[in-house]
């Protein structure tokens, strides 16, 4: 029986953007690594455990993992919070890591055992042009990733148009450029057409519309890109419209997958039940741990949707980590989303998980298998990095007249 003793947040890399959760136990050595990062609000996240969680759980036997995550989603009162999710998560996957450990298994072989040999994943191709766009998809083929994701720029890219080619309002709000839905549907298809005829029908294709558009053009977009054959398109609708889902499934064959911005562990639970999507996104250190998403996983398997845990360019290695064990224990596993590390944030996490030709590997060690060494996390930070002055807000787009396009 292991107690915990204290429960810790490690703020790291450059920006000090990952929070990494570490459980303390009474037995000598045996402690838990879990994901709390928020790149637009870590300090948040750092505060509700600081403050709500640590003091609640502190003394209480670290197999408890249910009893815990119950415990804690109801601590607050109001709940399903992006903030106090994230907090849960991280709590909930060092405990898991502690279980692992104690028992002496991967935390996979302990939600059931492996049911592949690896993990596929896909990669981010973009480019400003769809000759770029071309050669990064090349490359990523050439490492062997059987799925890859296809961006003119950013999210919106081939939708945005220069200031001075539009019509704008004095004052204008928009600085350089505005999103224009029409120019999008326009963009996008074409550059599916392009790369079907450079590469094929056999790869595996997806594209992420990141929520730009109004709920009648994401239908329109998805009928478009139906001779394209994508193996998903992502985020089509925001979770404030995630109704339209109903009249895009009844209008389009093109598979959708969603949930990234899932915080509530029922929010997508209509989606699913009503078999209005093929992939559910959520990311795990948002929507409540590995307790949450192995229950997500289930039901998703009882109706025919596949999972795509969500990884995004600021998540960290522990995230990762958790992801990784539950896609290797899951039927109904579809892609996972890669994420890059550099060299010395990976030297910082001893046993992370390895990526090779397209497929990501565990550590095959106790628990998540990852490890933190404080002295090299701590070395990330920039050297003026101050906690309180962190200052990161979403960037937003506009349209012409200014209107903010919802993420």
């Amino acid at each position: 029986m292991a107690i915990i003793k204290a429960i810790r947040c490690i703020r790291t890399r450059a920006d000090g953007s990952w929070t990494i959760v570490q459980i303390l136990t009474d037995c000598d050595g045996l402690y838990g690594l879990g994901s709390a990062s928020d790149l637009y609000n870590p300090e948040a996240v750092v505060q509700v455990i600081e403050q709500l969680f640590a003091p609640l759980l502190t003394g209480r036997d670290t197999a408890y993992i249910e009893e815990l995550w119950q415990t804690m989603q109801h601590s607050a009162y109001w709940r399903n919070g992006s903030v106090t999710q994230t907090a849960i998560s991280g709590i909930d996957m060092a405990l898991w890591d502690i279980l692992g450990k104690e028992a002496g298994l991967p935390v996979y072989r302990l939600l059931g055992g492996a049911v592949r040999s690896a993990v596929p994943c896909y990669g981010h191709a973009s480019g400003h042009t769809v000759s770029e766009l071309k050669e990064e998809v090349h490359r990523y083929l050439a490492e062997g990733y059987p799925v890859i994701r296809c961006q003119l720029g950013g999210y919106g890219g081939g939708g945005f148009v220069p200031g001075g080619q539009t019509r704008l309002p004095e004052p204008s709000w928009i600085q350089g450029r505005a999103f224009d839905e029409q120019a999008y549907l326009q963009a996008v298809p074409d550059m599916f057409e392009q790369l079907r005829a450079e590469f094929g029908s056999t790869v595996g294709l997806t594209h992420d519309v990141h929520e730009h558009l109004s709920p009648i053009a994401a239908i329109q977009l998805s009928k478009l890109l139906e001779p394209y054959s994508l193996f998903y398109l992502e985020d089509a609708l925001p979770p404030e419209q995630l109704g339209w889902y109903r009249q895009l499934r009844a209008q389009s064959s093109t598979p959708q997958a969603v949930g990234e911005l899932f915080t509530n562990p029922q929010e997508w639970l209509p989606l699913v039940q009503e078999r209005l999507i093929d992939f559910l996104r959520v990311r795990v250190s948002k929507a409540g741990g590995i307790s949450a998403c192995r229950k997500i996983a289930a039901v998703c398997e009882a109706f025919g949707v596949r999972t795509a845990w969500q990884e995004g360019g600021e998540n960290d290695p522990v995230n990762q980590a958790a992801a990784v064990h539950l896609d290797l224990a899951a039927w109904n596993f579809g892609i996972q989303e890669i994420n890059h590390f550099r060299e010395e944030e990976l030297e910082a996490f001893p046993g992370h998980i390895r990526r090779s030709g397209g497929y990501l590997y565990p550590a095959e060690k106790p628990g998540l298998g990852i490890e933190l060494d404080e002295v090299k996390a701590k070395g990330l930070l920039h050297s003026g990095w101050k906690r309180s002055a962190y200052y990161h807000p979403y960037p937003l787009d506009r349209k012409a007249d200014g209107t903010l396009v919802r993420p």
